[in-house]
């Protein structure tokens, strides 16, 4: 036997190939995360002509914190394409297998798969702010006080680990495919990226009406009174329309954006993790177990009867009670 064929003997046994034959079709089954890979250098491009717009004005762009920006969406990235075929694509698969109907993509399917994808993502990000246990991670994309390109990437490594990845088991069971709803959803985020800007005022009227804009966006990552929790959609705004959750942009009124308690550091340790700290520290106060138990699925700014009046948990938005 050759040196060579030991080596080769060697490589096979080591079961490295093995695995390298099964790791293209797990990540296929993650098309949402390549997609959103493979343009990040698109969106690094863009972020960069904006700041030559908007670098004047460092209210509007700051280039240490749109590096940062730039390393949570990494670590978004990196936790999603590790984790989700340990976590979501085995609960997928399973449901998909036991499916209501057999559906086959052509033009109408596809077109459901969009609205149904979109339909999903709107109550899944309504959900993201009015749950507690959600908004833990999702308040990482809020606690910007800038509003430009870079903040779209502004994500937590966290989010796989929450479970609202659940919100489309429905639409699985449908028969819809999950390869089909991770590429629909992937578009949807390629989409929003740039809605992210402060560049873009006003679109054409009929744009406005039924999709998401820079307008309609800025208004949901406002803190000002009106703004906060409305303009959930996703490409279309039109569900926010149909459910009570549409706020116009007030065009001589300025925007702040961020959270109304802001997070205590920035470092990407603290904004991953600050609100899941404050929530679990809300729970340890004295109250029955039920009663600590409801921090998880209240809304963000819910406190108990007894805690009304203590300093509530960082980087959660304001808080009153229900």
């Amino acid at each position: 036997m050759s040196l060579f064929d030991m080596f080769m003997a060697m490589l096979h046994q080591s079961g490295l190939l093995a695995l390298r034959d099964l790791l293209p079709a797990w990540l296929a089954l993650d098309l949402r995360q390549l997609i959103f890979v493979v343009v990040t250098p698109v969106f690094i491009g863009v972020t960069v002509w904006e700041y030559r717009r908007i670098r004047h004005d460092p209210a509007l762009f700051n280039v240490p914190e749109a590096i940062r920006n730039f390393m949570l969406g990494m670590g978004y990235q990196v936790t999603e394409l590790l984790f989700a075929g340990v976590l979501m694509f085995p609960v997928y698969a399973f449901v998909y297998h036991h499916r209501l109907f057999d559906l086959e993509l052509n033009v109408w399917t596809g077109l459901l798969v969009f609205v149904g994808t979109d339909f999903v993502y709107y109550w899944m990000h309504r959900t993201n702010h009015r749950v507690r246990w959600f908004w833990a991670s999702h308040v990482v994309h809020h606690s910007s006080e800038r509003m430009n390109f870079s903040t779209a990437m502004r994500q937590s490594a966290l989010n796989i680990f929450n479970g609202q990845w659940l919100f489309y088991v429905p639409m699985i069971w449908l028969g819809f495919n999950p390869v089909w709803i991770g590429v629909a959803y992937a578009l949807s985020l390629v989409y929003q990226f740039f809605i992210h800007t402060t560049l873009v005022t006003r679109l054409p009227a009929v744009i406005e009406f039924f999709f998401n804009t820079p307008s309609h966006h800025r208004v949901h990552h406002g803190r000002n009174p009106g703004y906060i929790d409305t303009n959930y959609g996703g490409i279309l705004i039109i569900f926010d329309r149909l459910f009570g959750t549409f706020a116009d942009e007030r065009e001589k009124e300025r925007i702040h954006y961020g959270v109304t308690q802001p997070p205590p550091a920035q470092d990407l340790i603290t904004l991953w993790t600050h609100e899941y700290q404050a929530m679990f520290r809300d729970m340890t106060k004295r109250g029955a177990v039920w009663q600590r138990l409801q921090h998880l699925w209240r809304p963000p700014e819910w406190q108990r009867p007894m805690a009304r009046e203590n300093v509530c948990g960082e980087g959660s938005k304001d808080r009153v009670t229900d």
